[in-house]
Protein backbone atom coordinates (compact mmCIF):
# COMPACT_ATOMS: atom_id res chain seq x y z
CA UNK A 1 0.00 0.00 0.00
CA UNK A 2 1.51 3.32 -1.10
CA UNK A 3 1.93 6.23 1.25
CA UNK A 4 -0.41 9.19 1.07
CA UNK A 5 0.78 12.72 0.36
CA UNK A 6 0.50 13.65 4.05
CA UNK A 7 2.67 10.68 5.01
CA UNK A 8 5.25 11.51 2.36
CA UNK A 9 5.11 15.17 3.42
CA UNK A 10 6.06 14.27 7.00
CA UNK A 11 9.11 12.30 5.83
CA UNK A 12 10.19 14.97 3.35
CA UNK A 13 10.04 17.70 5.99
CA UNK A 14 11.86 15.50 8.51
CA UNK A 15 14.64 14.93 5.97
CA UNK A 16 14.85 18.69 5.34
CA UNK A 17 15.09 19.26 9.10
CA UNK A 18 18.15 16.99 9.29
CA UNK A 19 19.99 17.54 6.02
CA UNK A 20 18.67 20.87 4.79
CA UNK A 21 17.94 19.38 1.35
CA UNK A 22 16.19 16.48 -0.40
CA UNK A 23 16.66 14.85 -3.80
CA UNK A 24 13.84 13.80 -6.12
CA UNK A 25 15.32 10.45 -7.18
CA UNK A 26 16.18 9.45 -3.62
CA UNK A 27 12.64 10.20 -2.43
CA UNK A 28 11.07 8.39 -5.39
CA UNK A 29 13.07 5.25 -4.58
CA UNK A 30 12.34 5.51 -0.88
CA UNK A 31 8.59 5.84 -1.36
CA UNK A 32 8.32 3.56 -4.39
CA UNK A 33 6.63 6.23 -6.50
CA UNK A 34 7.49 8.07 -9.70
CA UNK A 35 9.71 11.12 -9.83
CA UNK A 36 6.69 13.03 -11.19
CA UNK A 37 4.79 12.26 -7.98
CA UNK A 38 7.67 13.60 -5.88
CA UNK A 39 7.93 16.74 -7.98
CA UNK A 40 4.21 17.36 -7.44
CA UNK A 41 4.74 16.87 -3.70
CA UNK A 42 7.56 19.40 -3.74
CA UNK A 43 5.40 21.82 -5.76
CA UNK A 44 2.70 21.63 -3.09
CA UNK A 45 5.17 22.07 -0.24
CA UNK A 46 6.74 25.06 -1.97
CA UNK A 47 3.31 26.68 -2.32
CA UNK A 48 2.78 26.03 1.40
CA UNK A 49 6.04 27.88 2.08
CA UNK A 50 7.75 24.81 3.55
CA UNK A 51 10.69 24.54 1.14
CA UNK A 52 12.28 25.97 -1.99
CA UNK A 53 12.64 23.86 -5.12
CA UNK A 54 16.06 23.63 -6.76
CA UNK A 55 17.42 21.53 -9.62
CA UNK A 56 16.99 17.86 -8.71
CA UNK A 57 15.21 18.44 -5.41
CA UNK A 58 14.51 21.06 -2.77
CA UNK A 59 16.17 22.91 0.11
CA UNK A 60 14.94 24.21 3.42
CA UNK A 61 13.89 27.85 3.46
CA UNK A 62 16.16 30.03 5.54
CA UNK A 63 14.64 32.94 7.40
CA UNK A 64 17.74 35.06 6.65
CA UNK A 65 19.87 34.87 3.49
CA UNK A 66 22.60 36.84 5.27
CA UNK A 67 23.58 36.83 8.91
CA UNK A 68 21.81 39.57 10.87
CA UNK A 69 23.89 42.03 12.88
CA UNK A 70 25.27 40.93 16.23
CA UNK A 71 22.85 43.22 18.08
CA UNK A 72 19.85 41.83 16.21
CA UNK A 73 20.96 38.24 16.74
CA UNK A 74 21.46 38.89 20.45
CA UNK A 75 17.69 39.44 20.80
CA UNK A 76 16.62 36.45 18.68
CA UNK A 77 15.58 33.34 20.67
CA UNK A 78 17.01 35.05 23.76
CA UNK A 79 15.34 32.88 26.46
CA UNK A 80 16.67 29.75 24.79
CA UNK A 81 20.17 31.20 24.52
CA UNK A 82 20.10 32.24 28.18
CA UNK A 83 19.08 28.71 29.17
CA UNK A 84 21.93 27.27 27.09
CA UNK A 85 24.34 29.77 28.67
CA UNK A 86 23.39 28.70 32.19
CA UNK A 87 23.69 25.04 31.26
CA UNK A 88 27.12 25.55 29.69
CA UNK A 89 28.38 27.46 32.72
CA UNK A 90 27.27 24.60 34.99
CA UNK A 91 29.56 22.23 33.06
CA UNK A 92 32.67 24.36 33.66
CA UNK A 93 34.62 23.32 36.73
CA UNK A 94 36.69 25.62 38.92
CA UNK A 95 40.28 25.67 37.70
CA UNK A 96 39.35 25.06 34.06
CA UNK A 97 40.32 27.13 31.04
CA UNK A 98 37.70 27.43 28.32
CA UNK A 99 37.43 29.04 24.90
CA UNK A 100 34.34 30.93 23.77
CA UNK A 101 34.04 31.75 20.09
CA UNK A 102 32.24 34.82 18.77
CA UNK A 103 28.49 34.28 19.10
CA UNK A 104 25.40 35.49 20.86
CA UNK A 105 24.93 32.13 22.60
CA UNK A 106 28.53 32.08 23.83
CA UNK A 107 27.96 35.63 25.09
CA UNK A 108 25.26 34.20 27.36
CA UNK A 109 27.80 31.69 28.69
CA UNK A 110 30.07 34.60 29.64
CA UNK A 111 27.19 36.32 31.44
CA UNK A 112 26.43 33.13 33.37
CA UNK A 113 30.08 32.89 34.47
CA UNK A 114 30.25 36.36 36.01
CA UNK A 115 30.74 35.19 39.61
CA UNK A 116 33.23 32.39 38.85
CA UNK A 117 36.60 33.48 40.19
CA UNK A 118 38.51 30.27 39.41
CA UNK A 119 37.76 30.05 35.68
CA UNK A 120 39.89 31.34 32.78
CA UNK A 121 38.14 32.38 29.56
CA UNK A 122 39.88 32.84 26.20
CA UNK A 123 37.93 34.57 23.44
CA UNK A 124 38.32 36.47 20.18
CA UNK A 125 34.94 38.18 20.62
CA UNK A 126 34.80 41.88 21.42
CA UNK A 127 31.27 41.69 22.95
CA UNK A 128 32.37 38.78 25.16
CA UNK A 129 35.53 40.64 26.15
CA UNK A 130 33.50 43.74 27.05
CA UNK A 131 31.08 41.63 29.10
CA UNK A 132 33.99 39.99 30.94
CA UNK A 133 35.62 43.34 31.72
CA UNK A 134 32.36 44.63 33.20
CA UNK A 135 31.19 41.58 35.16
CA UNK A 136 33.60 38.62 35.21
CA UNK A 137 35.62 37.92 38.37
CA UNK A 138 37.86 35.27 36.80
CA UNK A 139 40.69 35.61 34.28
CA UNK A 140 40.10 36.63 30.65
CA UNK A 141 42.54 36.39 27.72
CA UNK A 142 41.74 38.13 24.45
CA UNK A 143 42.95 36.29 21.35
CA UNK A 144 43.61 39.54 19.55
CA UNK A 145 44.85 40.69 16.20
CA UNK A 146 42.97 42.46 13.47
CA UNK A 147 39.47 43.25 14.73
CA UNK A 148 36.77 43.03 12.09
CA UNK A 149 34.15 45.68 12.88
CA UNK A 150 31.41 43.76 11.08
CA UNK A 151 32.00 40.54 13.02
CA UNK A 152 33.01 42.37 16.23
CA UNK A 153 35.79 39.85 16.64
CA UNK A 154 39.51 39.33 16.06
CA UNK A 155 40.28 37.23 12.98
CA UNK A 156 43.29 36.52 10.81
CA UNK A 157 46.81 35.20 11.29
CA UNK A 158 47.65 36.90 14.59
CA UNK A 159 44.55 35.49 16.31
CA UNK A 160 45.32 32.01 14.90
CA UNK A 161 48.91 32.17 16.11
CA UNK A 162 47.89 33.24 19.60
CA UNK A 163 45.25 30.50 19.87
CA UNK A 164 47.90 27.98 18.85
CA UNK A 165 49.82 28.71 22.05
CA UNK A 166 47.02 27.44 24.31
CA UNK A 167 45.65 24.04 25.29
CA UNK A 168 42.29 24.32 27.05
CA UNK A 169 39.78 22.06 28.72
CA UNK A 170 36.68 22.97 26.73
CA UNK A 171 35.81 24.94 23.60
CA UNK A 172 32.25 26.21 23.29
CA UNK A 173 31.45 26.66 19.62
CA UNK A 174 28.47 28.51 18.15
CA UNK A 175 27.16 28.09 14.60
CA UNK A 176 25.28 29.75 11.79
CA UNK A 177 23.80 26.41 10.80
CA UNK A 178 23.89 22.70 11.61
CA UNK A 179 23.02 19.96 9.14
CA UNK A 180 23.57 16.23 8.93
CA UNK A 181 25.28 16.47 5.55
CA UNK A 182 27.43 19.60 6.00
CA UNK A 183 28.01 19.58 9.75
CA UNK A 184 28.59 22.82 11.67
CA UNK A 185 28.76 25.89 9.45
CA UNK A 186 29.13 29.66 9.73
CA UNK A 187 28.24 32.60 7.51
CA UNK A 188 31.85 33.83 7.33
CA UNK A 189 34.97 31.90 6.37
CA UNK A 190 37.23 33.90 8.70
CA UNK A 191 35.08 33.12 11.73
CA UNK A 192 34.69 29.47 10.71
CA UNK A 193 38.48 29.09 10.56
CA UNK A 194 38.87 30.66 14.01
CA UNK A 195 36.24 28.35 15.52
CA UNK A 196 37.94 25.35 13.89
CA UNK A 197 41.27 26.41 15.41
CA UNK A 198 39.63 26.72 18.82
CA UNK A 199 38.33 23.15 18.53
CA UNK A 200 41.85 21.93 17.69
CA UNK A 201 43.21 23.49 20.88
CA UNK A 202 40.58 21.99 23.21
CA UNK A 203 40.35 18.64 24.97
CA UNK A 204 36.59 18.71 24.41
CA UNK A 205 34.50 20.64 21.87
CA UNK A 206 30.90 21.49 22.76
CA UNK A 207 28.39 22.90 20.29
CA UNK A 208 25.98 25.52 21.66
CA UNK A 209 23.02 26.36 19.43
CA UNK A 210 19.33 27.12 19.76
CA UNK A 211 16.88 25.01 17.74
CA UNK A 212 16.57 27.53 14.89
CA UNK A 213 20.06 26.56 13.66
CA UNK A 214 19.22 22.89 13.03
CA UNK A 215 18.69 21.84 9.41
CA UNK A 216 20.40 25.01 8.16
CA UNK A 217 23.58 25.15 6.07
CA UNK A 218 25.52 28.40 5.82
CA UNK A 219 28.59 29.38 3.82
CA UNK A 220 31.70 27.94 5.50
CA UNK A 221 32.18 24.65 7.33
CA UNK A 222 33.60 24.74 10.84
CA UNK A 223 33.68 20.95 11.34
CA UNK A 224 31.73 17.74 10.75
CA UNK A 225 29.30 16.80 13.51
CA UNK A 226 31.53 13.90 14.52
CA UNK A 227 34.18 16.35 15.76
CA UNK A 228 32.09 17.43 18.74
CA UNK A 229 31.35 15.45 21.88
CA UNK A 230 28.28 17.29 23.16
CA UNK A 231 25.46 19.57 21.99
CA UNK A 232 23.73 22.09 24.26
CA UNK A 233 20.42 23.37 22.91
CA UNK A 234 17.00 24.63 23.97
CA UNK A 235 13.63 22.93 24.41
CA UNK A 236 12.69 23.50 20.76
CA UNK A 237 15.02 20.74 19.52
CA UNK A 238 13.02 18.28 17.40
CA UNK A 239 12.65 14.54 18.02
CA UNK A 240 14.41 13.88 14.70
CA UNK A 241 17.51 15.72 15.83
CA UNK A 242 17.45 14.07 19.24
CA UNK A 243 17.41 10.66 17.51
CA UNK A 244 20.19 11.76 15.15
CA UNK A 245 22.54 12.81 17.94
CA UNK A 246 21.83 9.55 19.76
CA UNK A 247 22.77 7.57 16.62
CA UNK A 248 25.97 9.61 16.29
CA UNK A 249 26.81 8.96 19.96
CA UNK A 250 26.86 12.71 20.65
CA UNK A 251 25.55 13.67 24.08
CA UNK A 252 22.63 16.11 23.94
CA UNK A 253 21.64 18.35 26.86
CA UNK A 254 18.74 20.79 26.90
CA UNK A 255 18.79 24.03 28.87
CA UNK A 256 15.83 25.16 30.92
Amino acid sequence: MSLTYEERKHTILAQLELAGKVQVHFLAERFGVTTETIRRDLDRLEKEGRLRKVYGGAVRIRSESHEPTFMKRAQMHLPGKQAIGRLAASLIQDGETVILDNGTTTLEIMRALKDRTQVTVITNSVPILNCALEQFEGKVIFAGGEVNAGYQAAVGGTAHDLLGQFKVNKAFISAGGISLSEGITDYHLEEALISRKMMERAEESILVADHSKFGITTFAQIAPLGHISMVLTDSGCSAEWKDTFARLDIELLTGS
